[in-house]
């Protein structure tokens, strides 16, 4: 094949995406090999790909395309949810569009309708996943609402309500007025709004001028105040003893009652109770006997219940209520106020807190094994900080309200009969079955039994995802679920940590008394880079595809997890996908410049190659070993980074030009071939990260097969570590540095030869290992080691050896005493802070005592330094 002058990732992605899904490269089996499972976190059925989406999955695809180089049997399982408030919302959507109401069509046919929505919208995401080059297994693709999966939902709940986990019960829910259906705890989300503090007086009843003023952010629940309560111990209050409450506008007579609840330093001391509305001011009520007013429709409008202001919007209503206690006299004064308000998850609404029968699972029992797993350490977290926040939620955890007033999803499997009973069975014949099992003589028949309405939270159902994927609910011991669970690791944002990780832990326990996955690696979040969270409103969340077709792939890979430290936020930059893409045109070039040297197989290898082959080999084996440490810490960014340094500046700034050859002369055979192996093993290396050019590249290595491909290539393992010959390396590095430094300020053409001489001190012995590498790479005519400083010569010191460049033109003296001078000031400086660290007794005493002795070192260094130089410049200055 020939290399085209230019790299085009749109071309090269789309033939290597074809050819490995046409080859089912992604797709496994279980067979006799150590498996490496990840699962999905399932995107929406609604969704398309956004910025998040793109880090997430990036990460998944780095772990499974490395396991499989690894020798891994690697199963990455992808998959969608069902979604039910967001999809019922698109297919309602679609409805008005074609002028028809929820409410006028049945459930059979919405569901037909949001089944119809599904197939020609819900793979979208998917799609665009395949253009990141995701490496999913597209044969086991997954949807929540599938057969097996949705059979396992049906029988998980059976089995929790046999159990005694599952009930229904009358109980204050989260209720979302948009979507018109309870929430649980966890999906509402509390942001902190500037509101009003409203003092309202109450008459007394039964007297002419006395008034009981409490205080409320919520006048427009006034309306269904069932009592007023006050301290036991408040002095204020102990005469309304028996004492009824008027309240305003309706005049309602309600008791006052007294209980410790109550905080006597918040507002005036005095609580208005609203028990249909505020989940403390329910169970006040159930405590005292306190009649339920629910003066709210399920749309947050006014009910007729309320007697005032009846289908009128809330907020409309607190400022018509308002109004109307001002003009009556009730209203004493309102003040600024801060606090924090409910908003659904799922539309942003304001929570409304709603007297309701749902259905609940008790949590407590489910939560304490799966609290231990993650303090132990069975499953570790990545970051560990989260196990804290895992911990806070798991110790303080409440039942889940796991009812939906939707129709979209599992539909709950309780039946109700006409006496009210209920039973919970798989289907109505089952049901009736039951019933006629108990009671062989009751006449009821199959059209009596009434399905409940409601459907089960989308949650649910992601709880069981690492098992119902693998049918591991319904058939617990067949070969996938054997071979692929536990999961290796699952990549998830630490916003849904209680909403799916812990549940996940918990039914991975009571299912399968197994852990569900060995590692959580949590993600950041994509800000811009004023950290603003990114969002279409601000126009600051760029197209994912569109980065992609201007960038490429692979560039907006690397983009992504440059900027993408573990657990925490990261700031996108869009310069750093275009750094992704500089680095797939340096890889493409150095490709092409090597390809296109000519080989002499009756060349001698030259020594520069012999030790050049040395020391890229040492820096290849660190470079595996910090890679090895890297992902077992999943700190993926940091492994990036050190394999584009080991490509970018060890392999293609220094390796290459030290083994090149001369201008149109040919290379030796030994060192092209291992020149060849050495471009082999980093591709191999950076292949999870940039799957399409390392395959491109890989294929044009060498001739390959009709079926090869670099997915199952091995990945390189540690050769000899030499990190004296790195360590030598470093020094003649600097030391080249400074020889173009010198030709570039003093304007000598690289084509020019030059002299080094070398004068080493403190009786230290001369390393010639890397003097040819010296010699090739500054054009040196010689190479020599001096006893005394050489006249008429350009100096420079690294390290404690000196160095001097002849020249034939006149030295300006006093520039270069300037420059000693600079540098000396600097290195005694330098020596002041190292001296200070080492004074202080804290530090030697608490720190590895390795440290101690770097420091130490560097003491040792400076000060033979400051020596070398104050020589120089005395030598100077004669």
């Amino acid at each position: 094949m020939d290399l085209a002058p230019k790299y085009d990732p749109s071309i090269v992605e789309d033939k290597w995406y074809s050819y490995w899904m046409k080859n089912r490269y992604f797709h496994s089996e279980p067979d006799e090999r150590d498996s490496y499972t990840i699962v999905i976190p399932p995107p929406n059925v609604t969704g398309v790909l956004h910025m998040g989406h793109m880090l997430n999955n990036t990460i998944q695809d780095v772990l499974a395309r490395r396991a499989r180089m690894q020798g891994k049997n690697a199963e990455w399982l992808p998959g969608t949810d069902h979604a039910s408030i967001a999809t019922e919302a698109k297919v309602v959507a679609k409805l008005k569009e074609q002028g028809l109401d929820k409410s006028m069509v049945t459930r059979e046919e919405f569901m037909k309708h949001a089944w119809e929505w599904k197939e020609k919208h819900g793979g979208i995401i998917l799609e665009q996943l395949k253009k990141l080059g995701a490496s999913c297994d597209w044969d086991r693709t997954r949807f929540t609402m599938d057969e097996a999966l949705y059979d396992s939902v049906i029988n998980v709940f059976i089995d929790l309500y046999e159990k005694g986990l599952i009930y229904r019960g009358l109980r204050i829910v989260n209720w979302d007025p948009v979507a018109l259906t309870a929430l649980s705890d966890e999906e509402v989300i509390y942001k902190e709004v500037n509101s009003k503090l409203y003092y309202v007086r109450y008459k007394v009843e039964g007297t002419d001028d006395e008034w009981l003023t409490i205080a409320t952010t919520r006048p427009e629940t006034i309306l269904g105040d069932t009592a007023i309560c006050v301290h036991p111990e408040d002095e204020r209050y102990r005469h309304l003893q028996g004492k009824k409450i008027l309240v305003p506008l309706i005049n309602r007579s309600i008791p006052v009652i007294f209980d410790p609840y109550v905080e006597r330093e918040f507002g005036t001391g005095a609580l208005k109770v609203t028990p249909a509305h505020d989940v403390n001011d329910y169970n006040l009520g159930i405590k005292y006997n306190l009649p339920v007013i629910d003066t709210f429709n399920p749309d947050g409008t006014m009910s007729e219940a309320a007697q005032l202001f009846i289908g009128e919007d809330r907020f409309v209503v607190r400022k018509k209520i308002t109004a109307a206690l001002k003009e009556k006299g009730h209203i004493v004064k309102i003040e600024d106020y801060t606090n924090k308000v409910g908003y659904s998850q799922r539309t942003d609404a304001v929570i409304e807190p709603r007297i309701s029968v749902q259905w609940f699972m008790k949590m407590k029992d489910l939560a304490k094994p799966a609290l231990d797993l993650v303090e132990n350490d069975t499953i570790r977290f990545f970051p560990a900080k989260y196990k804290n926040m895992y911990r806070n939620w798991m110790e303080n955890v409440t039942d889940w309200c796991i009812s939906r007033q939707l129709w979209w999803g599992q539909r709950i499997p309780a039946y109700y009969l006409p006496d009210g009973k209920i039973v919970v069975a798989k289907s109505s014949e089952e049901a009736l079955a039951r019933v006629k099992a108990e009671d062989p003589l009751s006449a009821l028949r199959i059209e009596d039994l009434k399905q409940d309405e409601d459907v089960l939270d989308t949650w649910f159902s992601s709880w069981l995802w690492p098992i119902s994927v693998f049918d591991g609910i319904r058939k617990p011991d067949n070969p996938d679920i054997a071979y692929y669970y536990p999961t290796s690791v699952l990549v998830t944002a630490p916003d849904i940590i209680f909403f799916w990780v812990a549940r996940m832990i918990m039914a991975g326990w009571e299912y399968r008394k197994e852990i569900p996955f060995h590692d959580v690696y949590f993600t950041g979040m994509v800000r811009d880079k004023q950290g603003r969270k990114m969002s279409k409103s601000l126009g600051n969340s760029p197209e994912p595809l569109e980065l992609i077709s201007q960038y490429g792939a692979d560039a907006v890979r690397v983009g992504m997890l440059l900027c993408s430290p573990a657990g925490n936020d990261l700031l996108y930059d869009e310069s750093l996908i275009e750094q992704g893409r500089n680095f797939s045109n340096k890889i493409w070039n150095a490709l092409r410049l090597v390809k296109g040297w000519k080989v002499d197989p009756d060349i001698e290898q030259p020594e520069t190659s012999k030790v050049s082959i040395r020391w890229f080999n040492a820096v290849l084996t660190e470079a595996i070993t910090s890679m090895e440490d890297l992902f077992s810490k999943y700190r993926l960014s940091e492994a990036l980074m050190g394999i584009y340094k080991l490509i970018w500046d060890d392999y293609c700034s220094w390796y290459l030009e030290m083994i090149k050859p001369g201008f149109q002369q040919p290379i030796d055979k030994v060192t092209y071939d291992t020149t060849i192996t050495l471009f082999e093993k980093l591709v191999c290396m950076l292949h999870p990260f940039m799957p399409f050019i390392t395959e491109e590249a890989w294929q044009h290595i060498r001739e390959r097969g009709e079926s090869e491909t670099i997915m199952f290539a091995s990945m390189p393992v540690e050769g000899n570590h030499e990190p004296e010959l790195i360590t030598k390396f470093a020094v003649a590095e600097e030391v080249i540095t400074q020889i173009r430094n010198i030709r570039k300020e003093k304007n000598i053409p690289f084509k020019d030869p030059i002299q080094l001489f070398v004068k080493k001190n403190y009786n230290e012995q001369p390393d010639t290992t890397l003097d040819g590498i010296v010699s090739k790479l500054c054009n040196l005519s010689e190479l020599g080691y001096a006893e005394e400083k050489v006249p008429d010569s350009i100096s420079f010191i690294i390290r404690n050896t000196e160095f001097y460049i002849p020249v034939t033109h006149t030295i300006d003296i006093a520039s270069e005493i300037a420059k000693l001078e600079e540098e000396l000031n600097y290195t005694k400086g330098f020596l002041k802070s190292v001296e200070a660290k080492l004074g202080n007794e804290k530090f030697v005493s608490g720190a590895p005592e390795a440290v101690v002795t770097a420091e130490r070192k560097k003491q040792s260094d400076a000060i033979s330094r400051i020596k070398v130089l104050e020589e120089q410049i005395r030598n100077f200055k004669g």
